[in-house]
């Protein structure tokens, strides 16, 4: 089996892949890698506490390993510290790398031509399925997850916090992709195949953040400026 690490989102695509690596029997993951906004102390774009990302961890039985990372960070910056860190990997003699995306081609490219720089080869195991039935798949599972941040473009305050379930996936618009594979929605997952115990919390205040496109060009992604999303739904939760 080949020594792994799987990037945690503490959402379920990252989850679901876990679990179709562990059936699949060919990669090993030894390691979780997560990056924290470091100025709130959350998990980067989802806005989970860190708490509850390593409750998860426990829960699943794999070591965690954080990236801390400012939450003004350029893309050079970012990629900086990210070529250290997967740099450091691969000296642990870490072959592989899994990720959750589905059929974000642009996005694809860019892990697979960061990591090779280093020798690491990029596993998607959901690539490319029919994310209508990989969310049903997910559900059947008995995998539980809550909306933390909505795309206040494409949904509502009351799509935020809710239970991701038949009724939740029914309920979206049809311009949305059933697993938000365009950003329409992030996820927490708290009970599922991959855990031990359910992760305990309780919901919090549910905010509305609006952001601003960097001043700069620093990009590696192309055309942001028609696709920039200026704000988003927040629900906290809170550990119990």
């Amino acid at each position: 089996m080949y020594k792994s690490y799987l990037n945690w989102s503490s959402g379920k695509d990252a989850a679901f892949s876990l679990y179709k690596i562990k059936k699949g029997g060919v990669f090993k993951v030894e390691k979780l890698i997560t990056t924290i906004n470091s100025e709130v102390d959350r998990v980067s774009m989802h806005g989970v506490r860190k708490d509850l990302l390593l409750r998860q961890a426990e829960s699943i039985g794999i070591p965690l390993e954080l990236i801390a990372l400012d939450g003004t960070v350029s893309m050079e910056e970012y990629n900086s510290i990210m070529a250290e860190a997967v740099t450091k990997l691969r000296s642990e003699d870490y072959s592989h790398a899994i990720f959750g995306d589905i059929f974000l081609e642009d996005l694809r490219t860019y892990r697979e031509e960061q990591l090779k720089k280093v020798g690491i080869s990029a596993i998607f195991p959901l690539w490319k399925k029919n994310t209508k039935h990989l969310i049903t798949e997910f559900i059947e599972l008995g995998f539980k997850a809550i909306t933390v941040c909505v795309n206040a473009k494409v949904l509502d305050k009351s799509f935020c916090g809710r239970e991701i379930n038949l009724d939740f996936i029914k309920s979206l618009p049809a311009n949305v992709d059933p697993c938000g594979e365009h950003g329409e929605f992030h996820t927490f997952v708290y009970d599922g195949p991959n855990f031990k115990e359910p992760v305990r919390f309780e919901i919090g205040e549910i905010i509305e953040k609006k952001y601003s496109p960097s001043k700069t060009e620093d990009d590696c992604f192309k055309n942001k400026t028609e696709s920039w999303d200026t704000a988003f739904w927040y629900c906290d939760l809170l550990p119990i």
